[in-house]
């Protein structure tokens, strides 16, 4: 019988470790939030992932638990702890990737470099924050909040009145995070990958292109970023996927500072979308070396096909029809691209699919990649 891989979350991250189980000979079964997700190509059964007989019982029919998301409650990973199972990553460290104020407490108790923070309790502490770093910063609900939710830029303590309102009528009470409000000329990510016995493998560093908050487009590697950035880079998410445990991909969000500084932003503790170009422009594509990672098998080697590879997110979609509608169009034009679908019906912001384009001459990369997204209705394109 082949080793079964259960994966919490029917998002596109868990339809896009489908071909890479295929390929390694693993079952892979999928526990989805809900009918028709992009996950459906899987194995799927429809549950609550925040209900933990519901994530024990799927549990059962599996080997080793991993995740499509980071969203599982605290209580429910514990007990499959509890009950003996697999989890990668496991609940410690996931509980870094759920709070964003614990993840701040961490990376500062480990020395890594990250913006000026505080945890704010009301508006007075928020004003004073504010006062000592120019009058704004960057606010964040400690939960919850991704591409770009849950984040707010702001100039005055009552930016966030609604927020300290909910925290006041929270029973458990709480807090905000804020931080500085980074002066950057360009943003990147560093993913790595750990496994369980300590084998930790990274990929180049890349740049990212955020657009509302949500990545538009990743370079790999990033322009510029041999030698000390590249070395820096790769130690930073090296130290945090060792210092916290993580098991299965890592993604270090990182800004580059006008002073030449990499400062840590998030992370991502499953793969990323900034790690969406390995799939065309990598030895070893994220999704795999996932899948290697929380079954502690070796890790592949993570060198580029070419020198470059660009990836460029479709969102929104064509306003008419579906992505497959697009093909004969996107195809014959650009035979260079390779298309992602996730299987979504297009929706305006909506992440319904990706293109990669791997070559030697990056602006040619560039417009192969933007051109072949805009034909298949990418917004951002």
């Amino acid at each position: 019988m082949s080793i079964r891989v259960g994966v919490i979350g029917g998002g596109q991250l868990a339809r896009m470790m489908v071909p890479a189980a295929v390929n390694l000979g693993l079952d892979i079964r999928v526990l989805a939030e809900q009918e028709g997700m992009s996950a459906r190509l899987a194995t799927v059964e429809v549950g609550d992932y925040r209900d933990a007989d519901t994530v024990l019982a799927f549990a059962e029919t599996v080997d080793v638990i991993t995740f499509d998301h980071e969203h599982v409650p605290q209580h429910v990973l514990r007990a499959l702890v509890d009950a003996g199972v697999q989890v990668h990553p496991g609940p410690d460290a996931l509980a870094v990737a759920q709070d964003k104020l614990l993840m701040r407490e961490r990376l500062t108790e480990l020395g890594l470099p990250v913006p000026d923070w505080a945890r704010v309790h009301d508006q007075e502490e928020l004003a004073a924050f504010l006062a000592e770093h120019g009058g704004k910063g960057v606010v964040k609900t400690p939960r919850g909040g991704y591409d770009g939710k849950g984040v707010r830029v702001v100039h005055g303590p009552n930016e966030v009145d609604d927020w300290f309102t909910a925290l006041s009528e929270d029973a458990n009470g709480g807090a905000l995070l804020v931080e500085e409000l980074v002066s950057f000329r360009r943003e990147l990510a560093q993913l790595v990958a750990r496994r369980p016995s300590g084998e930790v493998v990274p990929w180049r560093v890349v740049e990212t292109v955020q657009l509302g908050g949500v990545c538009s487009e990743v370079i790999a590697p990033a322009p510029g970023s041999a030698g000390r950035l590249a070395d820096t880079a790769e130690e930073i998410a090296v130290t945090v996927a060792t210092a916290l445990g993580v098991t299965g991909v890592l993604a270090v969000e990182l800004f580059e500072t006008d002073d030449d500084r990499l400062l840590i932003n998030e992370l991502a503790m499953r793969p990323h979308n900034s790690g969406h170009w390995t799939q065309d422009g990598s030895v070893t594509s994220q999704f795999e070396q996932h899948l290697r990672a929380v079954l502690d098998l070796p890790l592949g080697w993570t060198g580029c096909h070419r020198d470059w590879t660009v990836m460029v997110n479709v969102l929104g979609g064509p306003a008419e029809g579906t992505l497959d509608d697009r093909y004969p169009q996107v195809l014959g034009a650009h035979p260079l691209a390779k298309v992602h679908n996730y299987g979504k019906d297009p929706r305006p912001g909506r992440k319904v699919g990706h293109v990669n384009v791997a070559g030697d001459d990056l602006d040619d990369v560039v417009y192969e990649a933007r051109a072949a997204a805009a034909l298949l209705g990418a917004e951002n394109a």
